[in-house]
C-alpha cells in the first residue's frame, strides 16, 4: 500500500485527489494535511489540522507518518495579492517546498508538485518543459524558486505545471473562471473578458488524474497538464456560456491595457504536451470537451 500525504487537502486540487485516490483504499493510505477544520466532505481518511508554514510542526507530521510521497497542492495562487504580500506568498509558495524537501530526503518520499503556465513571460507560447522560464510578476517568481528548490535537491521529484485550473469540489473556498462565468451569465449579468490574453484551461479531474499517474508510475522531472487547444479569456467565456446554454451576448470583449491590473499577466500560455503523451501517456482534450464532462459529472 502506497502511503501518500496531500498538502492542502482542503484546496481545489487537494479535495479532487482525495476523491480519486480514496476510490482505492486498498492502494493507498492517504493523509490529508491542511489549515482548519477539514473542508472536503469526507472522513475516510486521516485528516491533520496544520499552518503548513510552521515548519516545526510540517516536520514533526512527516516524521510521524513517514509517507512514500508527498503530493503538495497548497500554494497562494492569488496573483494580484502576491505581488502585494511577497512575504507571505514566500512563506507558502517557497518555504514549505523547502521543508518539504529537506524531511523528504530524510525519510525517503518522493514530492509531486505543482507549478504553472505563469513562471514564462507569455511571448512565445505553447510551452515545453525546457523552455527558459521568465516570469512577469511575483507569483511566477515564487512558483520558479520552488521549482528550482526540487531541481537543486537530491530527492525523487515531479513537477507537474498546469494553466488555470477550474471544476467542482464539495466546498470550494474559493471561486474559478467556470463557476464565476456560469454565474454570472446565469444571473444575466453582463461581463467583460479580455481577448488579447491566451490559455489552455485544466479541468480539476485531469490534473488529479495526472498526479496519481505520476506517482503510480513514479515518473520524475517536469511535465505540463493542460488542456489541448489554446484559446483567448473571451473565447473560453463564450464556450461555458455555449455548453450550459447560457446567453452569451452579455461577454463582451476588452483588451488588457484598460484593466490596470497589480500584477503583469503573461499574453500567450499554453503547453507543449509531446512529452506527458509520451511518457505519462496521458491524453488531454479540448476546453469544449471537459467543459461537456464536468457538465455530465453533475454540474447544472
Amino acid at each position: 500500500m502506497i502511503k501518500v500525504i496531500i498538502t492542502g487537502s482542503n484546496g481545489f486540487l487537494g479535495q479532487s485527489l482525495l476523491n480519486l485516490l480514496l476510490q482505492d483504499s486498498t492502494s493507498y493510505q492517504v493523509i490529508g494535511f491542511s489549515r482548519g477544520i477539514n473542508r472536503s466532505g469526507r472522513d475516510d481518511f486521516e485528516y491533520v489540522s496544520i499552518d503548513l508554514t510552521n515548519s516545526k510542526l510540517l516536520e514533526e507530521n512527516l516524521l510521524k507518518f513517514q509517507p512514500d510521497f508527498i503530493i503538495n497542492t497548497a500554494a497562494m495562487t492569488n496573483v494580484d495579492f502576491c505581488e502585494n504580500n511577497k512575504i507571505e506568498c514566500d512563506a507558502l509558495n517557497v518555504g514549505v517546498v523547502k521543508t518539504l524537501v529537506a524531511m523528504a530526503a530524510q525519510i525517503k518520499a518522493h514530492v509531486i508538485h505543482l507549478s504553472t503556465d505563469f513562471i514564462f513571460d507569455g511571448i512565445q507560447g505553447n510551452y515545453k518543459e525546457t523552455d527558459t522560464p521568465n516570469p512577469l510578476n511575483y507569483y511566477g517568481v515564487s512558483k520558479l524558486k520552488s521549482e528550482e528548490i526540487l531541481k537543486n535537491a537530491t530527492i525523487d521529484f515531479t513537477i507537474l505545471r498546469t494553466i488555470l485550473v477550474y471544476g467542482e469540489v464539495f466546498d470550494m473556498s474559493r471561486s474559478n473562471i467556470v463557476l464565476w462565468v456560469k454565474e454570472m451569465l446565469e444571473n444575466k449579468k453582463e461581463i467583460t473578458m479580455v481577448n488579447d490574453q491566451f490559455r489552455t484551461p485544466t479541468y480539476v479531474v485531469d490534473l488529479a488524474q495526472a498526479c496519481k499517474i505520476s506517482m503510480d508510475q513514479r515518473s520524475k522531472g517536469v511535465y505540463n497538464i493542460a488542456s489541448n487547444t489554446l484559446l483567448s479569456i473571451y473565447e473560453i467565456a463564450q464556450q461555458i456560456g455555449t455548453v450550459f446554454g447560457l446567453d452569451t451576448s452579455y461577454i463582451k470583449a476588452i483588451s488588457t491595457s484598460t484593466l490596470n491590473q497589480t500584477a503583469a499577466r503573461p499574453m500567450k500560455t499554453g503547453f507543449d504536451l509531446s512529452k506527458t503523451k509520451k511518457e505519462l501517456k496521458f491524453h488531454t482534450k479540448s476546453f469544449t470537451e471537459d467543459l461537456q464532462r464536468l457538465k455530465k459529472n453533475g454540474m447544472k
